[in-house]
């Protein structure tokens, strides 16, 4: 195909049916007004304008963003964008009550019995949907400001004794724009430079959108100077936000670009990084083996995989040691989370692949669309690669209870391992959620349940 047509057969496939189900939901929105407000028709005009207008809100900002319209660009950016999960919300809600309702109304047909008290009248439904859906996003918009640190330590022979630890800081999906600006990246630069990395990693996203006029310096993130340094990836937003502009940016933010290359750090550690496949559609993919990429890198060293989506290559597994990866935001808010999961079974969190080969999935620390999360707060990542010795401690997995804020945890010991001495957990306080993992036994997923979930098996 030649390389001028990809970016427009990517926008047919993608922009299409996006705009077909965003449509249909707007529509579903104008159903449900026109049930409970009987409106004239200059009130319909302009109900259907607002409605025409929010479809297609997400085209106006990036074609506003292109143009250099930056006023328009950011009115609508935070119009649409809020508006859109205002709409995502409303109509979880009202679905899930108008289920309740057919099923009530059913059961009063088939038993012929009047249950039609406990049905609920348009009106009424309505107000509910819509009192839900504003009540999550604000609380949506305080939770995807809310940046907490997760922290996974694996021990391994492969770090030296004599270096003891290397701290690796992974950051994920920032997003960086019209809505991710400045403060929220102060924030984010704020929680890495607590955390005292060692090495500093971008698994892609780092941009959002056209950044051409970005009003963000990238002297922020050059600010920091872990001592093994910094890397990146791209990410499919590299890619929409354009290619040479985003690389120009991540660059002078001080991170090293890895594309389908490979290096070696201090002698210790090895990174490799591809290229997301959306790059693929403006013909920009650099095109390599994982296996070959990751095969030319020294085995004695542990070796991360920086790759975006959270999909993992049988042929590569026995070639690194921790994949890391992003993309799916957790869903960023749920229930929109179970349809993520069904595109990307292993969603988020730490899984075991293999008794050599692990993958982190982060939920980001950034909001791409709606300004908001729910029930995925985002996220940076503290890994500890710890030296270990061949009597290798027992394996645990520590949680936090769901409040995040009171340091409570649930302890889960999956299997005994006789003759070995428990950890000290007195240090771990403060510092949840935490996963510690060994080199050659495996048992949790991200979720902490037993094993990969069977969605999750590999191909």
């Amino acid at each position: 195909m030649p390389a001028g047509c990809r970016p427009r057969m990517m926008i047919f496939t993608f922009l299409l049916p996006f705009f077909l189900i965003y449509g249909g939901l707007h529509f579903y929105i104008f159903l449900k007004v026109k049930g409970v407000i009987h409106t004239g028709p200059i009130a319909n005009l302009c109900l259907i304008i607002f409605l025409v207008t929010m479809v297609f809100a997400p085209l106006i900002v990036r074609l506003a963003e292109r143009e250099g319209f930056d006023f328009l660009a950011r009115i609508m950016s935070y119009m649409g964008y809020t508006w859109m999960g205002v709409l995502f919300l409303f109509f979880c809600a009202s679905l899930i009550l108008d289920i309740y309702c057919f099923v009530i109304s059913t059961v009063s047909l088939i038993f012929h019995r009047k249950f039609f008290h406990l049905t609920l009248s348009l009106p009424h439904a309505f107000a509910i949907s819509l009192l839900v859906s504003l009540c999550v996003n604000v609380y949506g918009y305080f939770e995807a400001k809310d940046i907490g640190t997760e922290r996974v330590i694996i021990r391994t022979t492969k770090i030296p004794e004599e270096v003891g630890r290397i701290r690796v800081v992974q950051i994920s999906d920032v997003h960086l724009g019209i809505i991710v600006g400045e403060k929220r990246l102060k924030r984010i630069v704020e929680e890495i430079k607590k955390t005292e990395p060692q090495m500093l990693l971008s698994t892609g996203d780092l941009l959002d959108g056209q950044i051409n006029k970005l009003q963000i310096p990238a002297e922020f993130l050059g600010d920091l100077h872990p001592v093994y340094g910094k890397f990146a990836i791209t990410g499919n937003h590299e890619f929409y936000a354009g290619l040479n502009d985003a690389l120009d940016f991540t660059h002078r933010a001080g991170f090293t670009v890895l594309r389908g290359e490979g290096v070696t750090v201090g002698g210790l550690i090895n990174i490799a990084g591809v290229d997301d496949p959306a790059g693929k559609g403006f013909g920009l993919y650099k095109e390599v083996s994982e296996k070959e990429l990751l095969s030319r890198l020294p085995r004695k060293n542990f070796t991360l995989l920086l790759k975006h989506q959270p999909v993992v290559n049988r042929d590569a597994l026995e070639f690194f040691d921790l994949q890391l990866s992003g993309h799916t935001h957790k869903g960023q808010i749920f229930p929109f989370s179970l349809i993520t999961r069904l595109y990307f079974p292993l969603h988020s969190g730490y899984f075991p692949l293999t008794n050599r080969s692990s993958l982190y999935v982060s939920r980001g620390a950034g909001t791409w669309g709606p300004p908001i999360r729910f029930l995925s707060p985002p996220e940076i990542t503290i890994i500890d690669l710890v030296h270990d010795n061949k009597f290798l401690a027992p394996r645990y997995f520590v949680r936090s209870n769901g409040d995040r804020s009171n340091g409570e945890s649930a302890l889960f010991k999956p299997q005994p391992f006789p003759d070995r001495h428990e950890p000290d957990l007195r240090t771990l306080e403060g510092q949840l959620p935490l996963f510690i993992v060994g080199e050659d036994e495996t048992f949790l997923d991200g979720e902490g349940a037993h094993g990969l979930p069977k969605a999750a098996q590999l191909p």
